[in-house]
């Protein structure tokens, strides 16, 4: 079966997030001039805006810089779930870090609910806030030890939440906890809210201005593509992966898992709450509100970017299990989102590194950026205003837990080097002529490795596959119709054009001879 023929079934041919299409998301110019300000920040995601939010409370004079969009990468393609329960996380913190840390991490998260909530509040910003109880179940057999262990865990460090024998869904599990009083809202509505009052305060915000390198100092100096400055005392890259190292060696310190959503109109009625699987392949639930009618968000399936089997094959996936678990009355949405691990599971927020002071990175939030961007943004917020912060040393970049990191850092690493090594020695026998509209694959040309995408129209698009990051083969995301790196996690569109990093060059095009 073709991509082609899969995409016109129930689902929508191209992937488009729920959130971006119900609201109207306000645009902004290009720098075109050089500039000063107090502090500049790179990406327009949750922990860019939450930070200049936050800053311009402080009176501080901000700009805010996308390379496309703002509120167009991770920050429009989430779940929306705003928790500190993030899978089973708890007891594994506790071997590995240690309770105290462990806690630390929990409070952090909670108290950034709980300024999501005020913040809502305070502001009466419509953004269909609900407070949901959140559940992790157990399925299987093999999953029930892992679900009483976590509830330890919970009990250990205080935390509000039940273990229960049933759930409130048409499946079959063996056992559950519930963390008590989470919430779920819808994100972009909250974001163009805080987008607001950062211009009405007097910052500035560019798009469609890629900063491509920082000048180290007293007073940091950004480049963009175009050969602006932007002069400043402190810089925050929120760009999802570091835009700009700084030999924080953030690429061998991260990787990247993609994952997946549908936003189903289901048969059988949506009880509420918030749901994700102690068992793999992960399912997550929650819904929202679409013109008076429940949109389940049904997502999970990851897996590590550019590795595994034709993406679209998760989508089908997770269309079974909507169709088994409620019936399916519509699909009118699909789209995925692209995640960064760090070798603790613990996101790096602070000094991009211990040699740069007035340079913060905030990056590595493991699929749950609604509560740990805004631990972020609150902790980078009070190292500039030179405040105490209880969570600065757990956040730190700058952290090497020797246990489990060590084990991560060499495992990670090898299968970047078994990737790299793979993609050179493959033999591709498929030509440009054998792709069908609508399909790309890696094809030969001129002797060569290279990728072909060949559109609707029958246009093609080739590219040389060698990843302008560390010389990785990329391979062909049939999901999203993007090329992606399996070594370390880049992204590039049809036509080579940079999507993610830490990609910053584009790709080569090929003119077939």
């Amino acid at each position: 079966m073709t991509e082609s023929n899969v995409l016109n079934g129930r689902m929508p041919q191209f992937p488009e997030p729920y959130w971006r299409d119900s609201v109207k998301i306000p645009s902004f110019p290009k720098l075109t001039e050089d500039i000063k300000v107090d502090t500049a920040i790179i990406g327009g995601g949750i922990s860019g805006i939450t930070t200049a939010y936050l800053l311009a409370k402080e009176g501080v004079k901000i700009a805010l810089f996308d390379a496309s969009n703002i509120l167009n990468g991770t920050t429009g393609h989430t779940t929306a779930k705003i928790t500190a329960q993030h899978d089973i996380i708890y007891d594994e913190l506790i071997n590995n870090l240690g309770e105290e840390k462990a806690r630390l991490y929990y409070k952090a998260n909670d108290e950034a609910l709980r300024f999501i909530k005020n913040t809502v509040k305070e502001n009466k910003i419509e953004c269909d806030f609900t407070e949901e109880d959140a559940y992790i179940y157990a399925s299987s057999d093999q999953s029930i030890s892992k679900i009483n262990n976590e509830f330890k865990a919970y009990e250990k460090l205080g935390i509000n939440s039940e273990y229960v024998t049933s759930i409130p869904l048409p499946l079959q599990m063996k056992a559950s906890i519930v963390m008590k009083n989470q919430a779920q809202f819808h994100p972009l509505k909250y974001l163009t809210h805080l987008v607001q009052f950062i211009t009405h305060a007097g910052g500035t915000i560019y798009e469609n201005t890629t900063a491509v390198d920082i000048d180290n100092g007293e007073h940091p100096q950004i480049t963009t593509r175009d050969g602006h400055k932007v002069t400043c005392n402190h810089v925050i890259v929120c760009s999802h992966f570091p835009f700009h190292d700084l030999y924080g060696f953030y690429f061998a310190k991260m990787y990247a898992e993609r994952s997946y959503v549908l936003g189903v109109k289901t048969k059988k009625d949506f009880p509420g709450g918030m749901y994700l699987s102690a068992d793999n392949p992960t399912r997550s639930l929650r819904y929202t509100m679409m013109n008076g009618e429940k949109l389940v968000l049904v997502g999970g399936e990851s897996h590590k970017t550019g590795q595994g089997i034709p993406t679209i094959k998760h989508y089908e996936a997770l269309e079974a299990f909507a169709e088994q678990t409620f019936g399916i009355k519509e699909i009118p949405y699909r789209w995925s989102a692209q995640d960064l691990i760090t070798l603790d599971k613990i996101p790096y927020v602070g000094h991009i590194t211990s040699n740069h002071p007035n340079i913060f990175v905030a990056t590595g939030y493991r699929k749950w950026g609604m509560t740990n961007s805004t631990v972020a943004a609150l902790l980078i917020r009070d190292l500039i205003m030179e405040k105490d912060n209880p969570y600065h040393e757990l956040y730190s970049p700058s952290r090497f837990n020797a246990d489990p990191s060590v084990k991560n850092f060499i495992t990670q690493n090898i299968d970047v080097a078994k990737h790299l090594v793979q993609g050179k020695l493959e033999i591709v026998h498929k030509k440009p002529e054998d792709l069908a509209n609508g399909n790309g694959d890696v094809v030969t040309v001129n002797g060569q490795r290279a990728g072909a995408y060949r559109d609707d129209n029958g246009t093609l698009h080739i590219i040389n596959t060698t990843c302008t990051h560390m010389g990785c083969e990329i391979e062909w995301n049939s999901g999203d119709r993007t090329w992606d790196c399996p070594c370390h996690g880049s992204r590039f569109s049809i036509h080579g054009d940079v999507i993610e990093g830490p990609a910053e060059i584009p790709l080569k095009r090929i003119e077939a001879e």
